[in-house]
């Protein structure tokens, strides 16, 4: 099969394609024909040395795609040999085959081709398990987003309407307001000219924000302290503008405010399996009928890895990116 390699950590020029024989999948496992896979930030930082995989986890990058199920390990049961599948990896997504935890892959949703769908399991499954099942987000709750032009963001709004919470985008571009607002977000706050915590006060009326999913850190971790509601929660699902914050701990007292931290490649296959559960219960029905609306998605072929990579790093980039194979280019959209 062919596969992005990456000998040593650096720029999007150090990734090489190369080849590799087919992965054996393990007991338990299924081994999915790639049509596409999704590229997201974790793999950004893994090609720049900054995130290691986890032991055991495969060290090609890649963390979802959608494909074919093309063959099953010992016990593996819940699907059979040619379904189409969205699956999260523990790595090894950007190939022509690659072998995953039955549990965490799902039938495509309904209408949804497997190139689309490959741009959906790894920012959804980290907005089920953060932001639903640990955050306990509901009905008639405010959820203010950062980046919400990004993967994360454009899956944020679209859970947060799936559960019938009212989500509020932060961006950084009259673009990108648009596509948040297309998404389904109700306000765009444009953070380059305006202060995004004086707009959720005043479109609050004061109260603030119910639920905050941040992706910057460093400075702005203080102003989401100001923006939420009492008894509110913050989930810092990455920290782009820097780990180190000052805060002020009274305030956290004062509000009674929950701060959630994740990072979900290093958690088992179990949790991975229970968060598959929630969205196959949840969000897939709601992307099957309509009420949740695709990302905006661009689409490099395997071999152009690194053009990819660098697309996703200008900072006009929003919405998802996806590296099709052979199998995903002929595929119907």
């Amino acid at each position: 099969m062919r596969l992005s390699n990456l000998p040593t950590p650096g720029d999007a020029d150090v990734m090489r394609l190369g080849t590799r024989p087919l992965p054996v999948p393990q007991a338990g496992e299924i081994l999915i024909r790639v049509a596409g896979a999704g590229i997201n930030a974790p793999d950004l930082q893994q090609r720049r040395g900054r995130y290691d995989p986890p032991p055991g986890a495969s060290p090609i990058l890649g963390l979802e795609v959608a494909g074919e199920v093309a063959a099953l390990g010992g016990g593996a049961s819940r699907f059979r040999i040619g379904d189409r599948v969205a699956a999260l990896c523990n790595g090894g997504g950007y190939a022509d085959y690659v072998a995953v935890p039955e549990g965490q892959a799902l039938p495509l949703p309904i209408g949804w081709s497997m190139r689309a769908a490959a741009a959906l399991p790894e920012t959804f499954f980290t907005i089920q398990q953060t932001l639903v099942m640990r955050a306990g987000l509901s009905s008639g709750m405010t959820l203010l987003i950062h980046g919400a032009a990004g993967g994360i963001g454009g899956a944020a709004i679209s859970i947060a309407k799936t559960y019938g919470a009212t989500p509020i985008a932060v961006v950084s571009s009259p673009e990108k307001a648009a596509y948040a607002l297309g998404l389904g977000a109700i306000a765009a706050i444009d953070r380059t000219q305006e202060d995004f915590v004086a707009r959720i006060m005043a479109v609050t009326d004061g109260r603030g924000a119910d639920r905050i999913v941040d992706i910057v850190g460093g400075e702005t971790f203080a102003k989401n302290l100001a923006a939420s509601a009492t008894e509110g929660a913050i989930l810092q699902l990455a920290t782009l503008g820097g780990g180190a914050a000052e805060i002020n701990a009274g305030l956290i007292v004062q509000k009674r405010l929950s701060i959630f931290g994740s990072t979900l490649r290093p958690q088992p296959p179990a949790v991975k399996a229970a968060i598959a559960a929630s969205l196959a219960e949840a969000v897939w029905p709601a992307l099957g009928d309509g009420r949740i609306r695709p990302p905006r998605t661009q689409y490099f072929p395997l071999e152009s890895v690194v053009e990819a990579h660098r697309a996703m790093e200008q900072r006009s980039h929003f919405g998802k990116i996806v590296l099709l194979t052979g199998f995903g280019a002929a595929a119907p959209d």
